[in-house]
């Protein structure tokens, strides 16, 4: 679709069976100035997706990607630097740059917090988690998992085990200090604490994490379930006394 990029929007038949093909929620078509997006998405969404597709607009080198690649933009690495512009040039919009640093550091890491931020700056609780992680963490370790319900009784058909998270965000500190545990063992954490709720409140416990060093540590672990996806804070509290073997 991007090599013809500038034959798919001279045939709308093309365009039509393209995005139902490739399953897009977003797309930008840069002649005509237009986003298109899917209707079946949640509203919130929608600001997430739209300012993507900004990014990807008012981002010089990006004006062409949509009306035929060149062998450097067609490698899987530009591709990559192009997505992750466009993703910061929507969070920068979205999350009023510095104004949700500011906001994020002021009060305790809490699920009920994040919630607040979320309805405040009128995105995603998954977004807003996401971006509080990355950057309202204050130089705490904190991280965040997005999963589909962890409660066994509660698992789709199509879970698996080897691969739990759909989402693992770790802030710059917990990636430093605690970089060695693995997406598996921060799911079977929850999973010790989670209810089989059908949704809201799954859980919360204090459960101790080992860094590279082997010392443990207490983090307040939080589990809330939307319905569609299991959202879990974790944030670090205090240094526990006796350390455990690196393994």
């Amino acid at each position: 679709m991007k090599v013809a990029g500038l034959q798919v929007l001279l045939r709308p038949t093309l365009l039509r069976d393209a995005v139902q093909n490739l399953s897009l929620k977003a797309l930008y078509l840069p002649d005509q100035k237009r986003i298109l997006l899917d209707q079946d998405l949640p509203v919130l969404k929608h600001r997430w997706n739209e300012a993507h597709e900004i990014g990807h607009d008012i981002i010089p080198w990006h004006t062409g990607m949509m009306l035929g690649d060149t062998e450097q933009t067609l490698t899987p690495a530009c591709h990559q630097i192009m997505e992750a512009e466009a993703n910061y040039a929507a969070g920068q919009m979205l999350f009023l740059a510095g104004r949700f640093v500011s906001e994020a550091i002021s009060s305790s890491p809490s699920l009920a917090f994040v919630k607040s931020l979320s309805k405040g700056f009128g995105n995603t609780m998954t977004s807003t988690l996401w971006r509080f992680v990355e950057q309202g963490h204050g130089g705490r370790p904190i991280v965040a998992l997005v999963t589909g319900h962890p409660h066994p009784a509660r698992r789709k058909t199509d879970f698996d085990p080897a691969n739990p998270c759909r989402y693992c965000v770790e802030s710059p500190p917990f990636r430093q200090r605690f970089g060695s545990l693995r997406e598996t063992d921060l799911f079977a954490t929850i999973v010790g604490y989670c209810g089989a709720q059908r949704g809201g409140s799954l859980g919360r416990s204090e459960v101790l994490l080992a860094d590279l060093n082997g010392d443990r540590h207490v983090f307040d672990f939080e589990t809330f379930f939307n319905r569609h996806e299991a959202l879990t804070l974790g944030y670090w509290l205090r240094s526990h006394s006796s350390p455990v073997p690196v393994q």
